[in-house]
């Protein structure tokens, strides 16, 4: 029998394809003949060799190469100030080459009495990407080694993380185009190494979504070494545990992110006590950075005469709306008639953090992309937030280089044209945590959750009864856990 048994093939999952499913991409469609037919059936079909992740790899690639060729300015001129706001190729991997010893031997977190404000994980990186850059010095050659290598190596991460988030949810693999082709990818990806923590949370989720909890939390783990923001997640797991019950796999995730930030972190503190210090009180002590609400408030402040804000005052201000925020996210999750996708709820925090931070580097437009094309893969509202953020983008060089050169007047901008594109940029994030709090409101109005999907993302909470659901207009309608078991008994 088992020889003439026909072979047992994994079922294929028929696809969610964006020209059909998504109204805007429609539109744009008639170039090559229009939508995909209704009778033709994607995933189940065999593509042949353009499968769906081979074509989000070539998408990815030619994103990262445009990428590269936007800082070309700065490869060929090297990388100074004020051309490099002019000409919006600023990266920090050369100034850091130069100016904190990596060009001349110092490895963050090794060598003592090197100091580096970046979490332990990401030092590792920048001291390990520098020695695979021959010769010695800080010279123009090296410093655009050090570039090329952390620029393909980011690209090598954005593909990582491009896969990732496709396979998290296999029925809308296409949604990671949005990942694939991201604006905000194209223009920050090679600032700093923030993609790095972004691919950990990726595949920290990915692997969630499969159950495999361990795996989940040590990449949630390693990503918050390389990055704080990571962590955040484990506030909507937390959340999802309260909401179903499910407690278990908050322990066992948070259990083993904790595990894995400690290997990577404990050796660091006891080798060398002051260099690991440094990141978290430099992230204390400093002031408000640029872009940032704090900071914009400063500018204005300063313009009309009034009292600006200094870095204890922020501290407490800052935590204490991002406190508010994570409550309001928290009752929203706890009083929805269904529960929220994991998805959701990571977006949200992660917004309202960075909304709320005394920091925001360009960079961290990063953080939010992947977790958007799984909280609410809309095309229309994506691509007029990265739009905005094109334009923040661009007005930030323009205010740095007249900030620190007072260069030609032609390539400057006011302050009260900075001010407003960073107030752009909070309403688009604002924007998009709305509809993303509507979708959790209204469950009908979520395309993830169409023809009775729950949540693809979930894991252990996928398909979860609710084990504590409040109603604040009707309390008596609420489901509380000692209620349910005391009508068991």
């Amino acid at each position: 029998m088992q020889e003439t048994k026909a072979p047992e093939h994994r079922k294929r999952v028929r696809l969610v394809i964006p020209s059909r499913s998504d109204p805007f991409l429609r539109n744009f469609t008639e170039l090559v003949g229009g939508p995909l037919g209704h009778r033709s059936a994607p995933g189940i079909v065999s593509p042949g060799f353009f499968t769906v992740d081979r074509v989000l790899v070539i998408l990815t690639v030619i994103a990262a190469m445009t990428g590269i060729v936007l800082k070309n300015y700065c490869r060929t001129n090297g990388w100074e100030t004020p051309g490099q706001f002019y000409a919006t190729c600023y990266s920090d991997f050369p100034e850091l080459f130069r100016n904190r010893g990596l060009g001349d031997g110092a490895f963050p977190f090794i060598t003592q009495g090197a100091l580096f404000e970046y979490p332990v994980l990401m030092g590792l990186i920048a001291g390990a990407t520098a020695l695979l850059v021959p010769g010695a010095g800080t010279g123009n050659p090296r410093v655009l080694g050090y570039f090329d290598v952390n620029a393909t190596l980011i690209a090598a991460v954005w593909i990582i993380t491009v896969l990732a988030t496709a396979r998290t949810n296999r029925r809308r693999s296409w949604d990671a185009a949005m990942v694939a082709l991201a604006p905000g990818i194209v223009l920050a990806g090679v600032i700093n190494w923030d993609m790095w923590a972004v691919c950990l949370l990726a595949l920290g989720m990915y692997f969630f979504s499969r159950n495999k909890l361990i795996l989940a939390g040590v990449f949630i783990g390693l990503g918050t070494a390389t990055k704080l923001y990571p962590v955040l997640i484990l506030g909507a797991v937390l959340l999802l545990a309260l909401r179903t019950g499910r407690i278990r796999a908050l322990m066992i995730t948070a259990g083993a992110a904790i595990a894995a930030w400690l290997v990577v972190n404990v050796p660091v503190a006891a080798a060398n006590p002051d260099g690991w210090k440094y990141f978290y009180q430099f992230t204390q002590e400093r002031p408000a950075g640029y872009s940032s609400p704090w900071f914009a408030f400063n500018l204005v402040a300063g313009r009309l005469g009034w009292n600006q804000l200094q870095a204890e005052a922020i501290n407490s201000l800052a935590l204490d709306l991002f406190l508010v925020a994570c409550v309001l996210i928290a009752v929203l999750a706890l009083t929805a008639p269904r529960r929220p996708r994991i998805a959701q709820l990571a977006f949200l925090i992660v917004a309202a953090f960075i909304l709320t931070n005394k920091v925001y580097s360009p960079q961290f437009v990063l953080w939010l992309i992947p977790l958007i094309a799984l909280a609410r893969p809309r095309w229309r509202d994506f691509l007029i937030w990265q739009a905005i953020e094109a334009l923040h983008w661009g007005a930030i060089w323009m205010y740095l280089g007249q900030a620190t050169s007072g260069g030609s007047t032609q390539h400057n901008i006011d302050m009260p044209y900075y001010v407003l594109a960073v107030v752009a940029h909070m309403l688009a994030t604002g924007y998009l945590m709305v509809r993303v709090a509507w979708d959790i409101w209204d469950p009908s109005s979520d395309v993830v959750r169409r023809l009775r999907v729950d949540d693809p993302h979930g894991g252990p909470f996928n398909g979860a009864p609710d084990w504590l659901r409040l109603d604040l207009r009707r309390p008596a309608a609420s489901l509380l856990p000692w209620q349910k078991a005391a009508t068991g008994d």
